[in-house]
């Protein structure tokens, strides 16, 4: 090929480009743009922006997956290890134990160990007369948290540990106290009516002092008793009532409010300084006294000490009989703490109500 062909080729090549740039000039430019294909454009990068954030999600959660089970497995390795090296620590632990028992035996002249499977071992492996089949330590380890106890506790051995589970399954399987049945339940055995019969001192010996704790439980279970049936035999209009329902939130409280007596009567641990009066204001409770029980009730409560009034201490000079106003047998047993203070409310509640259940013969031992 010559240079006059080369040059005539260049030559239109030129040419062909600069008709082409003129024709795309000459083409007219779009005025405006519609509406649809300006939202479809926006949907079309919305739909891109998603699709690529999916994507990475889906990256980083396989990524994050990957991570865990690698994890997972790590870990469950090095449970396996640590269970394997616990294995091989007690067995070597139980090893050392049985020499040095030995050379002990041996340097105090008494007989030889028997072998494991004869006899019992200090360790405390069954023997003769235990017949108990023996439990690995995955399932011993098992039904101890289904029993909500620790697995192992500090240098405990395998066969320890199951000495223990055996002792919480035997101590599962002793029967409990049976409750009694009553607004408030409890271990104690309450007492028919007839022998609630309350006497105003204290019995010195303790079989005495058991049944009275019995009386005093039953009696107060008796009182509940009849005041939540009363207030169920009431109309449905008083029940749903604003007083009906203050009545009934009353009893409700005192119930709860007397389980703290319940248990201390139940544990036979009720001081005599608190005891007697409670026997005083049930005493002449159960004779319809209800003026002297509410005076035995304020002894209790407000009790006799005086109450300091104006000025107690005028410069150095103590003011006479000053002691008296601290005196702890004139103390009020309420303000002691919240507890007292609670049931011994609940117990002027039961009265409240016991002398409109039972009311008086005479109209003067009616509270006001």
């Amino acid at each position: 090929m010559d240079f006059a062909a080369l040059m005539s080729k260049e030559i239109g090549k030129a040419k062909g480009t600069d008709s082409s740039q003129k024709a795309k000039e000459q083409q007219p430019a779009k005025k405006y743009i519609r509406r649809g294909e300006e939202e479809a454009a926006r949907i079309a990068a919305y739909n891109e922006e998603q699709e690529r954030l999916r994507r990475e999600r889906e990256e980083r959660m396989a990524l994050k997956r990957k991570a865990d089970d690698e994890e997972a497995e790590r870990r469950r390795e090095r449970e396996l290890k640590k269970q394997k090296l616990a294995e091989e620590s007690r067995k070597k632990r139980e090893e050392e134990e049985v020499v040095k028992e030995r050379e002990r035996r041996k340097k105090l002249g008494l007989p030889e160990l028997p072998p494991p499977g004869s006899g019992s071992d200090k360790e405390g492996t069954p023997g003769e007369g235990e017949k108990e089949d023996d439990i690995s330590d995955e399932e011993l380890a098992q039904k101890f948290r289904e029993l909500e106890e620790p697995v192992c506790l500090f240098g405990e051995s395998h066969n320890t540990r199951l000495r223990r589970y055996r002792r919480l399954v035997q101590r599962a399987l002793t029967p409990k106290p049976k409750l009694s049945n009553g607004p408030i339940p409890t271990t104690l055995e309450l007492v028919p009516e007839v022998e609630m019969k309350i006497s105003q001192t204290i019995p010195k010996d303790n079989e005495g002092r058991k049944f009275l704790f019995r009386q005093l439980a039953s009696y107060f279970n008796m009182v509940l008793s009849e005041w939540e049936l009363a207030l169920a035999k009431r109309d449905l209009a008083v029940r749903q009532s604003l007083q009906g329902r203050q009545a009934y939130n009353a009893m409700a409280q005192s119930r709860d409010n007397l389980k703290p007596l319940f248990k201390k009567l139940e544990k036979y641990d009720v001081d005599d300084k608190m005891l007697e009066p409670i026997l005083e204001i049930v005493h002449k409770a159960q004779q319809r006294r209800y003026v002297d029980a509410n005076d035995a009730y304020l002894r209790l409560s407000i009790g006799k000490a005086a109450w300091p009034i104006g000025v107690t201490m005028v410069g150095i000079h103590e003011r006479s009989a000053r002691e008296k106003l601290h005196q702890s047998d004139q103390q009020a047993h309420i303000l002691s703490d919240e507890v007292t203070r609670k049931y011994l409310q609940s117990i002027k509640r039961c009265l409240s109500f016991a002398q409109v259940r039972w009311p008086p013969d005479d109209q003067l031992q009616i509270m006001g």
